[in-house]
């Protein structure tokens, strides 16, 4: 799979600031506050918008690296909560921060309050599920991943993940970027865009949009059976 390049923060900082600017110069000039607008020419960073998805290749060498982080001795918690980042296409700080009376095992939903778009209702698979089931609740504490000191909650999710994607040889894969696999998963399986954006608890289908290439996956996965099926047919000796 493509691995598209990511701006560095320098990059987008520097590319907004200059979009800012060329607006309020051109303002400027169309009203006839300046004679010139000083920035028109101007060579800008490239807008290098693009998303990183897990092959199905990588997605197996990253379920290697989990289960030898854990016979290690890797922090479980921080295992625990990559392995539902994956399986749910959910926000670190939403798996992070997680309580459990926001896990309902009776419908298998998590109904996070502090989300990022507000109140929603996530459905667990069986990947996740299991991997809930396997964390035992600590007295005294309303999350599910507490911290290991104080009454907070686990937040060192990033450190460990920099060490299992190296191990992983997914050294250019970020930690967000277990979002965006899942939703390629999802739509390579032939989940719409609108499942997909009520997955991932997407505020607008602008924000899913982002996704809408991937459709392609399916409809090449359709059109090479064909092809098998018919290139079988032409191959087949006269009766």
């Amino acid at each position: 799979m493509k691995r598209l390049a990511h701006p560095t923060r320098f990059e987008r900082v520097t590319s907004a600031f200059e979009g800012l600017l060329g607006g309020i110069f051109s303002f400027a000039f169309d009203g006839g506050l300046i004679k010139e607008n000083p920035v028109r020419g101007v060579k800008r960073f490239a807008d290098r918008k693009g998303q990183r998805y897990l092959s199905q290749t990588e997605l197996v060498s990253l379920g290697k690296a989990l289960r030898e982080a854990e016979q290690k001795g890797e922090n479980l918690f921080a295992i625990a909560i990559l392995k539902l980042l994956i399986f749910t296409g959910c926000r670190k700080g939403e798996i992070e921060s997680l309580k459990w009376s926001e896990v309902d095992f009776q419908s298998d939903y998590l109904w996070p309050e502090d989300s990022k778009t507000g109140a929603k209702a996530i459905p667990l698979n069986a990947g996740a599920m299991e991997t809930l089931n396997g964390i035992a609740a600590l007295d005294g504490s309303d999350f599910v991943f507490p911290a290991h000191r104080g009454d907070g909650y686990y937040q060192g999710t990033l450190k460990v993940w920099m060490r299992i994607r190296e191990e992983a040889g997914l050294n250019d894969v970020r930690l967000h970027d277990l979002r965006h696999s899942f939703a390629s998963v999802a739509v390579s399986g032939g989940a719409s865009l609108p499942v997909i954006g009520t997955l991932l608890g997407h505020s607008s289908t602008t924000i899913t949009q982002q996704y809408a290439h991937l459709h392609d996956n399916p409809l090449r996965l359709a059109t090479e059976a064909v092809g098998i099926k018919i290139t079988e047919a032409f191959s087949e000796n006269d009766i």
